[in-house]
């Protein structure tokens, strides 16, 4: 698979993660973090079965077997502080805190798939900070540490500081199995943790009212969420996972558009800056490729 495929691949993931992230927040706002998560799962395991039917015998293998394991869990707690964020916050300001994902996913990139960067690609990382520092803090409130941040800020970071772990191991199961069980796998995971949390908070009954109250949006946002995922294992079945996530970190440009001109969220000058220097530096890192 040649690289500029990879990079194709990345580009339809930010189209879907642009737009699935906005349908996320409406979904979560609507029938909550657990249930969405559901949702998502149930249309990756049957969507991608005829995929990986297959290959369900190699999760026999100890090590498929705890990679998938660990992806899931990780993929189920990473998306309930990331739900719970775009929960509480702008979608416009959570977006670009998630672009935290991106240092910690080279990080891992380096260290395991021997993966180099540059001064150039380090000062881009640099750059990409600065901008997220800039989009979550509130000037008015600056001189009250507690509450200088935007709502959902302090969740996002560590939601996305999962999600860099998520990328590595993405890839990771991308190319020890295949794209499509990097998908399916951890859905079959973190579906199972999702109906033990309902189940404990008796959660079934809201599960259904969703379903037939908003079964069109939630369709559509399982449908995009997933189809982001997949080209994502695709991309990074063999493109650098540092790369191929530095291009997809473009995509909090739709969220921003989304955010201001749908949502209709209010956003203080030096966010826009912030946004738009975290977006530019993305970029600029994708193009060092």
């Amino acid at each position: 698979m040649p690289f500029s495929f990879s990079v194709l691949a990345a580009f339809g993931a930010i189209l879907c993660w642009g737009l699935g992230d906005f349908l996320i927040q409406r979904n979560v706002r609507r029938v909550g973090n657990t249930a969405s998560l559901f949702f998502i799962g149930i249309v990756a395991i049957i969507g991608l079965f005829p995929f990986v039917w297959h290959e369900l015998p190699l999760l026999i293998e100890p090590q498929n077997f705890m990679l998938v394991l660990a992806l899931g869990i990780i993929t189920f707690v990473a998306a309930m502080l990331n739900f719970e964020a775009l929960k509480q916050g702008k979608l416009s300001v959570i977006e670009v805190i998630l672009q935290i994902e991106l240092p910690v996913t080279i990080i891992f990139g380096m260290a395991f798939f021997r993966e180099t960067l540059s001064l150039q690609q380090l000062a881009a990382i640099g750059a990409i900070f600065i901008g997220v520092i800039f989009m979550a803090v509130k000037t008015h409130q600056i001189k009250n540490i507690p509450k200088m941040f935007e709502k959902g800020v302090i969740i996002g970071i560590f939601g996305a500081i999962a999600m860099g772990v998520i990328n590595f191991l993405t890839a990771a199961t991308s190319r020890q199995i295949s794209p499509a069980m990097a998908i399916w796998g951890p859905a079959a995971v973190f579906i199972f943790l999702c109906v033990m949390l309902m189940w404990k908070r008796n959660g079934f009954g809201k599960l259904w009212t969703g379903i037939k109250k908003f079964w069109l949006p939630i369709t559509a946002m399982s449908i995009i969420d997933n189809a982001a995922w997949v080209l994502f294992a695709v991309a990074t079945f063999s493109g650098e996972v540092g790369i191929i996530t530095a291009i997809t970190e473009c995509y909090p440009a739709i969220g921003l558009f989304l955010g201001i001109f749908i949502n209709r969220e209010n956003v203080e000058m030096h966010q826009v800056f912030g946004g738009l220097l975290a977006l530019a530096a993305s970029i600029m890192l994708a193009t060092m490729a």
